[in-house]
């Protein structure tokens, strides 16, 4: 069964999953968006943010601007990571 690895957050009232992708994935558009439909079904009642890493470390995110602006101020290391098992993923 396929893994991933996200970080659900409860945060002023949103809710929202991060939730960690291939680079090519956070680097296009239309795979953020796909990837984010197809996340939506696995954490219901959640906005979903995907991230990626740039290759100096540092993470670059994809979904609703306001918490992607949040999540820019935010270490990485700081958020309550897990990892989830998933079908059809």
């Amino acid at each position: 069964m396929p893994k991933l690895e996200a970080a659900l957050v409860v945060e002023q009232g949103v809710r929202f999953a991060v939730v960690a992708v291939k680079n090519h994935i956070v680097n296009s558009q239309y795979e953020s968006e796909k990837a984010i439909r197809q996340l939506t079904s696995i954490f219901p009642g959640y906005n979903i943010v995907v991230m990626g890493m740039k290759s100096g470390g540092q993470s670059i995110y994809r979904g609703r601007k306001d918490i992607v602006n949040f999540l820019a101020n935010v270490p990485p290391n700081r958020l309550p990571w897990k990892s989830y098992s998933v079908g059809g993923v």
